[in-house]
């Protein structure tokens, strides 16, 4: 997504981008306390910012009919015997957890580091675990089993893709700042995904490691032309996940979800 504007490849309008890389969890607790300008943040969490982020409608990352997040396990099992269960998970403000939750109903979480979860699983340190890393792809490898994938379980319920991850902006900048912000980001990504090979390469430098193929089969997932639009549907589900979580008191009310065109 961000290749083109870390790489000064579109016309910012002398807008100058400082890029900060963290995981997030660490950027859905930095937007709690306003730190940045614009930034990722999980869909969980932007119920508790909305008075301070508009959503942009570039940068979405959304589950979606046969892939999403998912929970995993050394032995096959029922999603409905999840209920009640530990289940290893990468943060309490992450889109996956709100929606395991909406899924299977209450269960004991216990927090890790999202990219040590599935050695976790594989090693008996965590009975269940859930991924929103490349382990989507690569569990199999380690002998575990998916349990549920959150990503069919939303489109099976709704005829929707599953909202993880969106780019937020402060609601106090002014509007052709925003305006100008949202045409940048939606130019970047165009632009990567127009030069994927080279954008791919780029952004394998903070991949942790992971195979070509695997990334290239992950962007594909994760980048595409919802995240560069991400549609009247892709908002509605937006809404529809939010005020559900709203319905069932997993979230504060949100008084408006705004969407920055």
């Amino acid at each position: 997504m961000f290749y083109a504007l870390a790489n000064r490849l579109v016309d910012t309008d002398g807008f100058e981008y400082e890029h900060v890389l963290k995981d997030i969890q660490t950027l859905n607790e930095w937007a709690k306390e306003g730190r940045l300008d614009t930034t990722a943040i999980s869909v969980h969490a932007y119920a508790f910012v909305a008075d301070e982020y508009a959503i942009l409608n570039h940068g979405a990352s959304m589950g979606g009919a046969d892939y999403g997040p998912m929970v995993v396990a050394r032995q096959a099992a029922e999603p409905h015997e999840l209920r009640g269960a530990t289940i290893a998970i990468p943060g309490l403000m992450t889109s996956a957890y709100l929606a395991l939750r909406l899924c299977i109903g209450e269960f004991t979480p216990v927090v890790m580091p999202f990219d040590t979860i599935m050695e976790a699983v594989a090693e008996g340190k965590a009975t269940y675990g859930l991924l929103i890393h490349e382990g989507q792809l690569t569990h199999a490898s380690l002998g575990l089993q998916s349990i549920v994938n959150l990503g069919t379980w939303w489109h099976e319920e709704t005829g929707l893709p599953l909202p993880l991850g969106v780019n937020a902006i402060r609601r106090s900048l002014p509007d052709d700042v925003k305006a100008r912000a949202s045409r940048h980001l939606r130019e970047s990504i165009e632009y990567g995904l127009a030069h994927r090979p080279q954008a791919l390469e780029w952004a394998l430098r903070y991949a942790r490691g992971m195979e070509k193929k695997t990334a290239d089969t992950f962007v594909g997932m994760y980048v595409n032309d919802r995240t560069v639009d991400l549609g009247p549907d892709g908002r509605e589900s937006i809404e529809f996940f939010l005020r559900r979580a709203e319905e069932s008191g997993y979230i504060p009310a949100i008084a408006k979800i705004d969407f920055v065109m």
